[in-house]
């Protein structure tokens, strides 16, 4: 049998320790690998030529992306998922009290219980790849960091910006996880294993000092100034979450703890919140969300048997704000060229803007420099008519809610383009059967229902009529994957999917509003309740 971890010794008495879990594209944590990281320590510990331990990944694109998620499914009580959290604790801490320098050598996703074992590491070197990400994501899982994340990421980068990350689950990039001290070096992929090497062969065993703010400083060096922050956290996440998620509160609690009455009871009070959490049925229902979302990855919306055809250009119809951003989405996130085309110059220097003020944030942000801004920016052309449009083989309608207009379009991009592009209409509310009555091809026909703003929404409805071809299902699915979005498919029905819920829930706040409910009272329930915005 394969083993997932793999330990050789070098001349120079630096053991490279890989990690490459079998059969799988990404490396996930599992309950069944303790015993064999434990024998590896006890094996390293025993060798006294050993004078360095790297930690290395063998796939191509990932450190660790996580622990495995359906483990905790396994857990049938509190005190499963205990022994669960104790036992990262043990193999963890034992890593850390190696008297050796252990240094992570990090490329690609370094995220949960991976960012957790790095931060066990003495140091830490990543990558400049754009697929590096570091991040304790767990609290969107209803969860918090059980492998001493809530301990050891305080200790480390500063308890303001500890917080910052696990109540958010936002992930940093290498230069931002350089500048807060995450990491100690960024260097390209190609001397990835030679520089932690170098950091091995050093003999040190302490991370670079995190710089912080003299306010940061001031604030978490006293009992006081820490209050100050738990409170204010305590605040922003209740503002945010109305009381739903007590995930978030129990990550304060635990880094409470760890900062007031040391590490070991900090990993107590881990361990016992992220036990209690696990059978939450808030983290219930949000594991079941980030299964049912990767299930839905290999969703085609037709038959296994039906292939999407390829996609190399897109055309969006209207100049306004939805055509501005389906253009975006499509130029930075899909990577595709795009045609905008619109009545008049106005509209095309909108869209044109809208586009560049959404990418600029790349380069505000620091996640992009100008040059690589500029070269996303120049994959999107405009025109006042046809031209540029013939090889499109896709076309995105995004003009008034208007049949003769839509009916206009539909017979001009038929005979402007090829006899293979499909016409997709991001209408909210016109039957998409209406639209295609006077197509030639009514099997390209298709709707395709973008939510506004389109750069941040991620679902998109993908609306079939009775006519439209599985390949133009399949080919329209594929399409908004690559821009970044979760596409359904539905059927062409009044308000579609979205809508149809919609009307129910907008009719009966009308109905409780009648009855001499106030707008802000029905406003502040639902949001109290747990949406977003009230009806």
């Amino acid at each position: 049998m394969e083993n997932t971890f793999t330990l050789v010794e070098r001349d120079d008495g630096i053991a490279i320790l890989t990690i490459d879990v079998v059969n799988e594209s990404m490396n996930t944590l599992k309950a069944e690998f303790a015993p064999e990281i434990t024998e590896i320590i006890a094996e390293i510990k025993a060798n006294k030529t050993i004078k360095g331990l790297v930690i290395i990944s063998g796939k191509a694109d990932s450190f660790i992306a996580g622990a495995d998620i359906s483990m905790l499914d396994a857990c049938q009580t509190y005190e499963d998922a205990k022994a669960l959290s104790q036992q990262g604790h043990e193999v963890f801490n034992e890593l850390e009290n190696l008297n050796i320098p252990v240094i992570a050598a990090i490329n690609g996703a370094c995220l949960g219980g991976g960012l957790e074992l790095a931060l066990a590491c003495h140091q830490r070197v990543c990558t400049d790849d754009p697929k590096t990400m570091l991040g304790l994501p767990e609290v969107q899982l209803g969860l918090l960091p059980g492998g001493g994340g809530t301990q050891r990421l305080p200790r480390r980068i500063g308890i303001a910006k500890a917080l910052d990350l696990m109540l958010t689950g936002k992930q940093v990039r290498p230069k931002q996880a350089l500048k807060m001290a995450l990491v100690d070096d960024v260097v390209p992929n190609t001397i990835l294993l030679e520089t932690a090497v170098n950091m091995a062969l050093s003999g040190k065993r302490h991370a670079r000092k995190a710089t912080q703010s003299m306010v940061d400083k001031a604030l978490e060096t006293n009992t006081f100034g820490r209050n100050v922050i738990f409170d204010q956290a305590g605040k922003q996440v209740y503002k945010k979450t109305q009381g739903n998620y007590p995930a978030p509160n129990k990550i304060i609690d635990c880094v409470r703890q760890g900062m007031e009455k040391g590490i070991e009871q900090g990993l107590l009070a881990e361990a016992h919140h992220f036990a209690e959490l696990v059978m939450t049925p808030e983290s219930a229902a949000l594991r079941s969300i980030f299964f049912a979302t990767t299930e839905m990855k290999k969703e085609t919306g037709v038959a296994d048997d039906v292939k999407p055809q390829k996609i190399n250009k897109a055309v969006v119809l209207g100049g306004g704000l939805m055509g501005g951003g389906i253009a975006s989405v499509t130029i930075n996130k899909a990577k595709l060229p795009v045609r905008v085309k619109d009545i008049n110059q106005q509209g095309l220097s909108n869209a044109l803007a809208y586009a560049y003020k959404l990418i600029n944030q790349g380069v505000k942000r620091k996640h992009m420099t100008p040059a690589v801004r500029d070269n996303i920016m120049a994959k999107m052309t405009t025109t006042v008519d046809y031209t540029g449009v013939k090889d499109a083989d896709i076309v995105v309608e995004a003009v008034f809610e208007d049949l003769a207009l839509k009916h206009q379009m539909v017979q001009e991009i038929e005979r402007e383009c090829s006899e293979h592009t499909i016409f997709a209409s991001n209408t909210s509310s016109l039957p998409i059967a209406q639209i295609a009555e006077v197509a030639t091809r009514p099997e390209n026909v298709i709707g395709l229902h973008y939510f506004s703003p389109v750069e941040k929404m991620p679902l998109v409805e993908v609306i079939a009529h009775a006519k439209t071809s599985p390949q133009t299902i399949a080919t329209t699915v594929a399409f908004a994957k690559k821009q970044g979005k979760t596409p359904i498919v539905v059927q062409d029905g009044a308000g579609f999917y979205v809508n149809r819920i919609l009307a129910l829930y907008m009719n009966e706040a009308a109905q409780l509003l009648l009855e001499g409910n106030s707008v802000d009272g029905l406003d502040k329930a639902l949001v109290k309740f747990g949406f977003p915005v009230g009806p």
